[in-house]
């Protein structure tokens, strides 16, 4: 079949006849050689067709156990009627001449690879062309550069070729620079920091390939844990010319945060009220005195420049998320993506009768592999089920999550967000009635304290951490911080004033 490069280059495609006679030489002469080069070239690697099909029938009769020389290719050519088509038995012989001897046959495998890839970016590059010249209606131009982008990340990971085992020293070597790094580091963690120092102690940070699901309630604070913790790896991220000329980060992250349900100006609005210590809620009102318009010029002046990505698509298919952060990484760097939030993203070209529990399951799954693939943290928020409300201790738990099956499966880490002040808000008794003042201290006790649930995670404890949260800022914090320079006022002051300060019903 045709390729599109042979329509489209008039030039001779790159390619090493000699170096493909030399392998295939030397694999006649000694079947153990097909054992050093398995795992570095494919039968589609070779340029002429006749060695492609020889290289073929020599890998499926070693694999088989069979002896694969001269005399057993001649006859498996001949039964097939291609003895011709492959040059004949003079040409077995000629590869027998041509065999590469000693180590040099990896480097003529390697040899015929980087040649195969070279012919498969001139064939992507043509197909570009050639699509684009079309002008097909039906295909617009977003889907093209999409297509492009997945067929040359695909040829990507065929060039890096499989890792295939590793000895155990070279995993302990790893583990051990990874517990150097974590001894080292401020806060003796090895993963991406999340400004929580009780949090930071029960994980470790967030590990790269990990998957954290972080789901609450409305109104709980999702979005504004993502954002904190967000804004704190990008502010502390350090950089250094890593191999290769590309960049490493040595401390925080380069964080991508696809934001599903806020735009990216509200987002940031979020991150300038914790900045700034101006209250959101005046932000948007627009009242603000000199000194709140100040303090705001000052934390943007701060937070300029900081790695945090943000993509506001809203229902964005899970191969486009997928694709856009290879492109990050690729391009800039990525170490930390935060997803806000799950069950927003669309399954990518499912059956709409195959169920959302169907379309979730696939989106997890995508997610868990796209953090290993990548090498990196992802922390997708997600919904609880109104079960919670029906329960009298409404601290969540896993069953609470929708469509909880493929979720709690598939997670790494599961967090939840409780905050009793914002159910006991809801319970305040009249003026007059004699448990008002038990409620008022109870309010006084829990108005900035939330609970972070972890009820699973895979390399560590479970257990609940108790941080500060102030409705005001929109902010989580350490709990003896909050206590004092954290406060919001209180909202147990004079009667009927239960509501002030927490978020509107919805904001998270």
């Amino acid at each position: 079949m045709a390729k599109d490069h042979e329509n489209t280059f008039q030039t001779v495609l790159p390619h090493n006849l000699q170096a493909e006679m030399a392998v295939l030489g030397a694999i006649l002469f000694d079947n153990n050689a097909q054992q050093r080069v398995s795992d570095i070239l494919k039968a589609r690697d070779f340029y002429a067709p006749a060695n492609s099909a020889i290289f073929e029938v020599l890998d499926r009769l070693i694999s088989g156990g069979r002896v694969a020389d001269g005399v057993t290719l001649r006859e498996h050519f001949e039964r097939d009627g291609r003895l011709a088509e492959i040059g004949g038995a003079r040409y077995l012989a000629d590869l027998l001449d041509s065999a590469a001897f000693g180590p040099e046959i990896v480097d003529y495998a390697r040899l015929v690879h980087d040649l195969s890839l070279r012919r498969e970016l001139i064939d992507i590059g043509a197909g570009m062309v050639n699509q684009a010249v079309k002008g097909d209606l039906e295909v617009p131009g977003e889907a093209q550069i999409q297509d492009a982008e997945r067929k040359l990340f695909s040829l990507a990971e065929r060039g890096a070729g499989a890792q295939g085992f590793q000895t155990f020293n070279s995993a302990l070597s790893t583990s051990i620079q990874t517990a150097t790094a974590a001894y080292k580091r401020d806060g003796k963690i090895a993963g991406v920091p999340s400004g929580l120092s009780e949090l930071d102690r029960k994980l470790g940070g967030l590990h790269k390939s990990d998957l954290v699901i972080l789901a609450a309630r409305p109104s709980m604070g999702k979005t504004a844990l993502a954002t904190n913790i967000a804004y704190h790896a990008a502010k502390i991220c350090r950089r250094s010319p890593g191999p290769n000329g590309t960049m490493k980060t040595d401390e925080g992250a380069v964080v991508g945060f696809f934001s599903l349900e806020m735009s990216s100006d509200q987002l940031a609005a979020r991150v300038l009220a914790d900045v700034s210590g101006v209250p959101s809620d005046k932000m948007r009102r627009g009242e603000l005195t000199p000194k709140d318009y100040e303090a705001i010029r000052d934390a943007a002046e701060t937070m300029e420049g900081i790695p945090l990505f943000i993509d506001d698509t809203g229902g964005i298919s899970i191969s486009q998320l997928a694709a856009r952060a290879r492109r990050l990484q690729r391009t800039t760097g990525l170490d930390l993506l935060i997803i806000d939030y799950l069950q927003l993203i669309t399954s990518s070209g499912g059956r709409k009768s195959d169920g959302r529990v169907q379309e979730v399951t696939e989106i997890t799954k995508s997610l868990k592999a796209l953090a290993k693939e990548l090498a990196i943290p992802i922390i997708a928020l997600s919904q609880l089920s109104r079960a919670v409300e029906q329960r009298e201790d409404k601290r969540p738990q896993l069953s609470d999550l929708r469509e909880s099956g493929s979720i709690e499966q598939d997670a790494d880490v599961v967090m939840f967000i409780y905050r009793e002040a914002y159910y006991l808000e809801r319970l305040e008794p009249g003026e007059g009635d004699p448990r008002h003042q038990e409620w008022k201290d109870q309010m006084a006790a829990k108005f900035n304290v939330a609970e972070i649930i972890l009820a699973k995670q895979r390399h560590g404890p479970i257990g609940r951490v108790e941080v500060g949260f102030n409705p005001a800022r929109v902010r989580f914090s350490n709990l003896e911080h909050s206590r004092s320079d954290d406060r919001a006022p209180s909202p147990v002051g004079s009667g009927g004033g239960g509501g002030r300060g927490f978020l509107p019903d919805g904001e998270e």
